[in-house]
């Protein structure tokens, strides 16, 4: 099954960084979050992955044109050499991956309508460039396959912001510390999908896959919840960048699978 990851997005939301790389290409530790992304994925055996690409997708590229370079240990350039590049102690993953332009300002759902042609009528996954997650992608699947529906979304409770107060009209009573949400449950983003989910996007630009595919599906009984109750972090702000940053420099990061 294809592994499909939207990184064509500016997000501005995170300008810090974004203004120079696409949102999937800043670093936890020293590899993108993209890296991450995938090596999740990976893990459960899933190897083959098309990656939309849109604003500074030419970084994308890069990254992936040089990636041996970028996973060897050194790299020798000899210029006398009829081979001048000679990269020592690679460690690569077995992944094939499909680098697809879907447009500079297209909207989530137009960007999976644009890469139909590489999925061919089979089922696949989705996910953002976005966010890690402890997330077991094989019993995922299993949901998915169960419903007998066209889509399934994960479903997760994020971490309240803030702590709050306990008041006894305007005397302070007591403090709570935060929260897991607050009971209710948003898309963790990943995703599956039969093919018949491009059925439900209705143009190559403008459909944002949130709203009228999603929607649609629900009321048509054809969207099923994966129920996720441990780790998901999304990385929407400097803030949350930092945080998984010391998760992972701290050796405490709850998505690092593969190392366990």
């Amino acid at each position: 099954m294809k592994v499909v990851i939207l990184a064509g997005g500016r997000g501005t939301r995170i300008s810090e960084e974004s203004h120079l790389k696409p949102k999937p290409m800043i670093e936890i530790g020293n590899k993108p979050i993209l890296w991450h992304i995938m090596k999740i994925y990976s893990y459960y055996g899933f190897n083959e992955f098309i990656i939309c690409l849109g604003y500074k997708g030419y970084v994308i590229k890069e990254y992936f044109a040089n990636y041996y370079r970028h996973m060897s240990e050194a790299t020798t350039y000899d210029f006398t050499s009829s081979i001048p590049v000679e990269t020592h102690k690679n460690s690569v993953e077995p992944w094939k991956v499909t680098l697809v332009e879907t447009g500079l300002h297209t909207l989530t759902g137009s960007r999976i309508k644009r890469i139909q042609p590489y999925i061919g009528n089979e089922s696949f996954m989705l996910t953002y460039g976005d966010g890690l997650s402890n997330i077991n992608i094989e019993h995922l699947v299993d949901s998915h396959i169960k419903s007998e529906k066209i889509a399934t979304i994960s479903a997760v409770q994020p971490d309240g912001r803030f702590g709050s107060l306990e008041l006894n009209d305007q005397s302070v009573t007591g403090f709570k510390e935060k929260v897991k949400g607050d009971g209710s449950w948003i898309n963790g983003g990943f995703m599956v999908f039969q093919p018949q989910i491009f059925d439900y996007i209705s143009n190559y630009e403008t459909t944002i896959l949130e709203q009228e595919p999603l929607q649609n599906l629900a009321s048509d009984g054809q969207l099923n919840a994966y129920k996720h109750y441990d780790f998901w972090q999304p990385m929407d702000t400097i803030r949350e960048k930092i945080t998984l940053d010391e998760m992972w420099s701290e050796q405490r990061a709850p998505w690092k699978i593969w190392d366990n």
